[in-house]
């Protein structure tokens, strides 16, 4: 019998909060300390967001990248830097490994911007079924942990506004963050 959490059960547990440090990398002459930190980790939580298209047809770039570590997660707003070499070579490091969840869109999204494959990702769908986890949503994988619920109330807010909101940067820094959090707890590591 595979772990599992029902709607009704998620909806009962208290949300999680990320009491780390966000970092919004807006301007380039940023991106590379926040990339040299990030370089000096073995392991970071990976996602991106994209602003929502309303219209048939209508794509958008994907807007941000967020790279966590267990204290800090940074925000790397593409829509203003692009995609920076800096931020490229973290991306495809053998050596620093990514954890995300449904990475098969994230990968699409970050072809449009280059040609080099990301290397050494983990995804966490896939990940989470050696260990008995049988939900492969990231709200419903955290809960079952953790007992907490991520809340997803930004997903489809306007990543590429002139200033990220609070909310949307604790949203956007919660995801990554509690990807990494899954993997660490999973392999035994604190």
């Amino acid at each position: 019998m595979g772990l599992t959490i029902t709607k009704e059960q998620l909806a009962e547990l208290p949300i999680e909060t990320f009491e780390g440090d966000i970092i919004v990398i807006d301007h380039p002459e940023e991106v590379q300390d926040a990339c040299r930190c990030l370089s000096s980790y073995s392991a970071l939580g990976f996602d991106t967001e994209t602003k929502p298209a309303f219209k048939r047809g209508q794509v958008h770039k994907v807007a941000l990248i967020q790279l966590s570590t267990e204290e800090k997660c940074y925000l790397f707003r593409l829509n203003k830097i692009g995609y920076p070499i800096e931020l490229e070579s973290i991306m495809v490091d053998p050596a620093i490994k990514k954890i995300g969840l449904s990475l098969r869109d994230d990968f699409a999204a970050i072809r449009k911007r280059s040609l080099r494959n990301p290397e050494n990702f983990i995804d966490l769908q896939g990940f989470v079924d050696q260990f008995g986890i049988e939900d492969n949503s990231l709200q419903k994988i955290y809960a079952i942990l953790f007992g907490r619920k991520i809340s997803k109330n930004q997903r489809v807010s306007n990543w590429e506004a002139d200033t990220l909101s609070p909310a949307q940067q604790v949203y956007a820094a919660i995801d990554a963050w509690a990807c990494l959090r899954i993997y660490n707890h999973l392999i035994g590591k604190k």
